[in-house]
Parts: structure tokens; C-alpha cells; sequence
């Protein structure tokens, strides 16, 4: 894999964590406006369908997912129940805990779950960790938790340990589901596009987002307008355009290991983005004192991570088999 392939993924990656930070912002704004989390979960996915669906006929249409759903539903409905079921619901949940920069600095622990998971996923090359790259993570989470204590002033409560696991699952569960599908893909010798992926993912965990929509109702009645408004927003803007680039950043550097868990870890940049967009829209104070150093920390990491990539690409077979890139 060449220097300018991973860096042109990384880039990729950045432009959707800037789409991917309203899922932040807007979940923060229908959760101080009384709206259910169940809702806001549901009808991110809901709306996001119909959307997927209106743009697949100019990006080839669905080619050969239906038969790749019909012949391993098994395995779709698992992995994109985990990428994207556990993902929303744990992150739509832990909305309500604090500012949006808070969530999307959690978060960032995935930049080094999907590395820690390696050796558990892949049989070749891909289950090593990169340690340079698993370092830079390391600052990040320290960032994360630095972040998380300086918030809660030294002491997180029950409800801020509950919101905090929450946001470690989802950053668990999103890298899972993606890597997962793209590794059956691979195995199965099924050639999809990102779209058709994103759209097949977004199908197969379907039963979660009805089945959310049932108990939110239960619990609160319909939606309001805010949070159908504030969905639809997420719908577009993290369902559509973050997942379909954040996807195909993936798919470009899925043999690296090292420039995949870069991309993975651009996602860290939601922290700079939602502090910017929550100041500027929300009210919400900037981080001082000890979340600034954390966030500092988390910037670092970034940086660190780019550094890496873009050192390890250069180096001639150093990022996997270079037919398969």
C-alpha cells in the first residue's frame, strides 16, 4: 500500500468524523429537550433507510447484496446488530450524562479497540498489534480519562460509571461490526460496494431499531417535532455521509494494520468538533483545567497516529500484501 493511499484514507476519515460529530450535538439536543432516548436511537436509522435507499440506484444499484444477505443472514444480522444496534443505542443513551465534547471524547477509546480485537478477528498478518500505533492510542485514552475526571471533579457517580460504560461499548461495537462484515465479505469472495454494505448493515438491524421504537413509545409516546428534526440530522449527516466515507476509508487500507487503526482513529477528532459546534450552538462551556489537558492529550494521540501511518506506508511491505490493496 502506498504513502499517498493511507493518507488520502486518513483524510477520508477526518472529513466523516466532522459529519459523524452531530450525532453529538444533535442526540444532546433532543435529550435536553425531554426527548426519549429510544426515539433518537430509532429514528436516526428509521430515516436513515429510506435516505440509503434513494441514492443506491446511482451508485450501482444493490448488485449481489441480496443474495449475500439471503445466503448468510446469520452473519449479517449478527455484526450489523453490534456495528450498528449496540453502537446507537449505548451511544443515544449516554447523550443525556453531560456536554456533547464529553460523549465524543469517550468515545475515542475505539482507537484502540479495533486494535486490541485484531488478534481475536484475523488468522494472517492483521491479528498483530502495532505497537507505535497501540502507544498513540494509549495517549488518547489517557486523554479520554483524564476528560471524564476533570468533568465529574475527580469522582464519577454511579449515572456518569453508567454513561461511561456505555460509551465504551459503542466504541467497541462499531469497529467490531465493520471489520466483521468486511472479513465475511472477503472469505465469502462477495464483492460489494460501500454504499450496498452500509445499506445491507442498515437493513439487517432493522428489527432493533422497530423494536426500540415500540418501548420508546411505551415509555414517552411519540416523538416531538425537535426530535424527528434532530434525527433526521443525524440521519443524514452521521447515517448517511460519515458512515458511507468512514466505510469506504476502511475498505481502502483493510490489509493494513496500521493505516486502518490510523482511520479508526480519526474518529478522535469528534472531540475538536463537537467542543467547537456545542460552544458555538449549544451553550455549553469549553473545557478548562484538567478536561483541557485531556483534550490536549486526546490531540496528541491524533497526531501521533498520522505520524505513524504515514511512516509505516512508506516502507515497502510493510503494510500487508500488496495485490489485495
Amino acid at each position: 500500500m502506498t504513502r499517498r493511499r493511507a493518507l488520502a484514507a486518513i483524510l477520508v476519515a477526518l472529513v466523516s468524523a466532522l459529519f459523524f460529530t452531530f450525532t453529538y450535538v444533535l442526540n444532546r439536543v433532543a435529550a435536553t429537550s425531554g426527548g426519549h432516548w429510544a426515539w433518537t436511537a430509532a429514528l436516526r436509522y428509521l430515516i436513515t433507510l429510506p435516505l440509503l435507499a434513494a441514492v443506491l440506484p446511482f451508485a450501482g444499484g444493490l448488485g449481489a447484496l441480496p443474495r449475500a444477505l439471503v445466503r448468510h443472514a446469520g452473519v449479517w444480522l449478527l455484526w450489523s446488530l453490534v456495528g450498528f444496534g449496540v453502537f446507537c443505542a449505548c451511544l443515544t443513551y449516554a447523550a443525556a450524562s453531560g456536554p456533547s465534547w464529553l460523549v465524543a471524547g469517550s468515545f475515542q477509546v475505539t482507537v484502540i479497540a479495533g486494535m486490541l480485537m485484531s488478534p481475536l478477528i484475523y488468522d494472517d498478518a492483521r491479528r498483530r498489534i502495532p505497537l507505535p500505533a497501540f502507544a498513540a492510542g494509549l495517549v488518547v485514552v489517557a486523554g479520554v480519562l483524564l476528560l471524564q475526571l476533570a468533568h465529574a471533579d475527580g469522582r464519577l457517580d454511579r449515572a456518569g460509571w453508567i454513561a461511561l460504560g456505555c460509551v465504551v461499548v459503542s466504541a467497541f461495537a462499531y469497529p467490531l461490526g465493520n471489520r466483521m462484515i468486511l472479513l465475511h465479505l472477503e472469505r465469502a469472495g462477495t464483492t460489494l460496494g460501500t454504499l450496498q454494505r452500509v445499506f445491507g448493515m442498515t437493513v439487517m438491524s432493522l428489527p432493533a431499531w422497530l423494536a426500540l421504537a415500540v418501548w420508546g413509545w411505551q415509555q414517552a409516546g411519540p416523538p416531538s417535532a425537535t426530535q424527528t428534526l434532530s434525527a433526521a440530522g443525524v440521519a443524514v449527516t452521521s447515517g448517511v455521509i460519515a458512515t458511507v466515507l468512514f466505510f469506504a476509508a476502511t475498505e481502502q487500507v483493510r490489509t493494513d494494520p496500521t493505516a486502518l487503526a490510523a482511520v479508526e482513529a480519526m474518529q478522535a477528532t469528534e472531540l475538536l468538533f463537537a467542543t467547537l459546534l456545542g460552544v458555538l450552538f449549544l451553550g455549553e462551556a469549553w473545557p478548562s483545567g484538567a478536561a483541557l489537558g485531556g483534550a490536549l492529550l486526546i490531540v496528541a494521540g491524533i497526531v501521533g497516529f498520522c505520524l505513524i501511518s504515514g511512516r509505516q506506508a512508506s516502507v515497502p511491505g510493510a503494510a500487508g500484501p500488496p495485490p489485495e490493496c
